[in-house]
């Protein structure tokens, strides 16, 4: 039977050295709005390939702190991802 010292307790979180990580971590840049950068004033659902750079492999809408678009941009997107694919411009989900 093994003993309790040596194995600690499910529930324990106990120190994982989650703050050597951290300091050994380099410096990320935090990615900037394609849209503000480029000054486009509407996006549109009929730009497939503007779209198509926002959804993955499987048909779901990137989310903004992996794409880096903003949250006024992200709500245009969102709904000219949902328009689009209701033109049947774009794919709900890929074929698999």
């Amino acid at each position: 039977m093994v003993e309790r010292t040596e194995r600690r307790d499910r529930g324990d979180r106990g120190d994982r050295g989650y703050r050597e990580d951290r300091e050994n971590r380099s410096f990320y840049r935090r990615r900037v709005c394609k849209f503000c950068v480029e000054k486009i004033p509407l996006i549109d659902y009929k730009d497939i390939q503007t779209l198509r750079g926002f959804v993955s492999d499987r048909g779901k809408i990137i989310p903004r702190r992996i794409s880096g678009t903003c949250a006024k941009h992200q709500r245009e997107l969102m709904t000219a991802i949902k328009r689009a694919r209701n033109i049947a411009f774009l794919p709900f989900t890929e074929r698999g």
